[in-house]
């Protein structure tokens, strides 16, 4: 058995340990980073250091920092009251609106982590308001993301346009945007569709077992019964449980006329720091992580009063996680695993077969690291594979951009991060696991889809 397979090997099992216990797989994976590159790989505690993901943990914690001030002092209650109101009584207007801005803001040259670190917190929290499961929600805003990631002014774009260019079709950068857009926002609607049809199902459940359980009162303690009767046994507390859901679903399918929100000075100033966030990132270049934690430090300069809260209300479990899977990918590739990987590939001989795999490594590598980086990496690999005569350098290249951004929803990525640091506490785990369950389907399925259709049948 080889050292690279060993590694990977490693990877799957912390990886596995971490989803099916609650020990942090972003704490297993930083010791398994000591542990295989010093004693299997050779490398010194310094390299195995210099693996960590310093811009992606400062991003992390400066979007998180900022957006729980956001979140604290009122301000996502005001963007989504401002919301409501423009959605009124539609429903169906509040997830197009979340994925029209989010892939807005990724169209303009916002890095994807960043425009949805601005409209994630607003569109959970306008979800709920309206009823909408918030993992449907939050899925719709990452795809809205995805959907303008390559745009020719996203580094996303940036990096595949480089792979335009290398392979002789410069001209094709608009052809890549449009078909990653479209594709994109064609899932969202699969995505929010199922979700929420899996959601009202449990709902449906839960009411029946609610009227069975009444039914069940009444016969133990008759139709007359006093109120609390048959109720202190175990049925009654079940009883208690299970109408939660139903309560809720009542609750959404009444809802009231949106309860208004004050525009204070201090969510106005808080806004203002929003917009900065996408001019300094944007326009000005700023790292996100860097300029979320400058507005975040102004912000608790005027209101210290939020610091506290927002502290220690940062997912710090999601983090350590991140950073500790991406720590140990970095090992990875600094032990030549990676490099392995694509040698592997590019040896083929067959340009199409070599365009599949490639799309599988790149979906693979990209769930549990930046995708950023992943396109980077494989770049020269698709350069020789796009230049095939028999293929199309637009449909090789958007089926690779395609397959290395879709599982940017992946909890170990910086989006999927970002989508449960805007969750409600308790549903952090549940977001883990969801979304987890997300990116292994579109790892499973989506590579082989846009690799029949942009490669086998061309529309590139």
């Amino acid at each position: 058995m080889s050292l690279s397979l060993i590694a990977f090997l490693v990877l799957v099992a912390a990886f596995a340990v971490g989803s099916f216990t609650k020990i942090n797989a972003g704490l297993l994976a930083t010791v398994a980073a000591f542990g295989v590159g010093t004693l299997l790989a050779g490398m010194s505690i310094k390299d195995v250091i210099g693996q960590f993901p310093a811009g992606l943990f400062f991003i992390l914690v400066g979007a998180t920092l900022l957006f729980a001030i956001v979140r604290i002092n009122g301000t996502i209650d005001l963007l989504a009251y401002w919301a409501e109101r423009l959605a009124g009584d539609r429903k169906i207007l509040v997830p197009i609106l979340m994925f029209l801005l989010t892939a807005a803001l990724a169209s303009a040259g916002a890095f994807t982590p960043a425009a949805i670190a601005i409209v994630a917190p607003v569109g959970l929290a306008l979800g709920m308001r309206f009823g909408i499961s918030t993992l449907a929600m939050g899925l719709v805003i990452v795809q809205g993301a995805n959907a303008g990631a390559f745009s020719p002014v996203n580094p996303f774009g940036v990096l595949a346009n480089k792979m335009l260019e290398g392979a002789g079709a410069g001209d094709g950068s608009f052809r890549l945007y449009a078909y990653c857009f479209i594709f994109n926002a064609i899932l969202a609607v699969i995505a929010y569709v199922l979700v929420q049809a899996i959601m009202k199902r449990r709902a449906a459940r839960a009411v029946l077992q609610t009227d069975r359980g009444d039914s069940a009162i009444k016969n133990d303690g008759g139709a007359d019964a006093p109120e609390g009767g048959g109720v202190s046994g175990p049925g009654g507390a079940g009883t208690a449980v299970l109408t939660a859901p139903a309560q809720t679903a009542v609750a959404a399918g009444t809802r009231t006329r949106p309860e208004k929100v004050a525009a204070t000075p201090m969510r106005i100033l808080t806004l203002v720091g929003i917009a900065s966030l996408l001019v300094l990132t944007t326009v000005l270049g700023i790292d996100v992580g860097v300029a979320s934690l400058v507005i975040a430090a102004v912000l608790i300069v005027l209101d210290s009063s939020v610091q506290k809260p927002a502290v220690e209300s940062m997912p710090w479990s999601a983090i350590i996680l991140v950073t500790g899977i991406v720590t140990y990918v970095g090992m990875l590739e600094k032990m030549g695993a990676l490099k392995e990987l694509q040698e592997g590939i590019a040896g083929l001989g067959n340009s199409s077969l070599a365009a599949l795999i490639a799309s599988y490594v790149v979906a693979i590598v990209s769930a549990f690291a930046s995708t950023t980086g992943t396109l980077g990496v494989i770049s020269p690999v698709v350069h020789s594979i796009a230049m095939d005569p028999l293929l199309t350098p637009v449909g090789v290249i958007t089926a690779i951009a395609i397959s290395s951004s879709v599982v940017d929803v992946s909890p170990m990525s910086t989006s999927g991060a970002l989508l449960m640091a805007s969750a409600q506490p308790k549903d952090e785990r549940m977001f883990f696991r969801a979304l987890l369950l997300w990116a292994i389907a579109m790892i499973g399925v989506v590579p082989l889809l846009v690799w029949f259709l942009f490669v086998q049948l061309g529309l590139g």
